[in-house]
């Protein structure tokens, strides 16, 4: 069995998210008694994010790089990064990490194409729609990807920071960011809803719509379960 390494910590929440579930997908695929080896490298996200909002790619690099050392000096065999927003310089940490990384955004990007999906609306940090990360993901999997538009995108951020970040479920603000999904859904005809924040399933779950829900984080831990046995 490998030993997994995390950057995580960016949030804390979906940390926890992944490590427990985790050992839970792979102790109900196997039947094993054992557990997976995980090894995590809790960074700080408020200076991480200061990185992004600046576009200081340098220093954010740097910091992931610094954590992936860690990871590779307690022996982790392959690494993911527990957040979607840092994958914004994935391509340039991927070739230069001491370990193989799994890319929650290329997981993602793969299993909506064997959904067969056309269309698919983008959710997550202000951040990571204003990227065209996930955008370019998809169109090598000839799948068209959307965001919303500039309001929405900054009422989804308030509603992902701070409480959604620390863990806490807003009813209202929940119905709130299923009214802004639904009305891009009806008007652009898509067929896919990506959670592109792993704190979001902590909010959305599949029966809250009537399309395909993209959780990118249980997208991320299955194919880590795959990579290890």
């Amino acid at each position: 069995m490998k030993k997994i390494g995390i950057i995580g910590g960016i949030g804390p929440e979906s940390t926890v998210d992944y490590y427990k579930s985790i050992i839970n997908k792979y102790r109900q695929e196997t039947g094993d008694t054992n557990y997976p080896e995980i090894v995590i490298d809790s960074i700080n996200m408020t200076r991480m994010l200061e990185y992004v909002a600046n576009r200081d790619w340098v220093k954010l690099i740097n910091q992931l790089l610094s954590s992936l050392n860690n990871l590779k000096q307690a022996e982790a065999e392959f690494a993911i990064i527990a957040s979607n927003t840092p994958h914004i310089v994935f391509d340039q940490i991927k070739d230069q990490s001491p370990l193989p990384l799994l890319s929650i955004v290329e997981e993602t990007c793969k299993y909506a194409k064997t959904l067969n999906l056309k269309k698919v609306l983008i959710i997550g940090t202000a951040f990571t729609m204003k990227s065209d990360f996930y955008i370019k993901g998809f169109k090598k999997y000839n799948i068209k990807a959307i965001i919303p538009n500039p309001m929405n995108q900054k009422i989804i951020q308030n509603i992902i920071f701070p409480d959604l970040e620390e863990g806490k479920i807003n009813p209202e603000k929940k119905k709130q960011m299923i009214k802004i999904c639904n009305e891009m859904i009806s008007k652009n005809r898509v067929d896919g809803l990506v959670l592109g924040c792993t704190e979001l399933p902590l909010m959305i779950k599949d029966d809250d719509f009537t399309i395909e829900v993209l959780n990118t984080t249980q997208i991320h831990v299955d194919s880590i379960i795959s990579r290890i046995k």
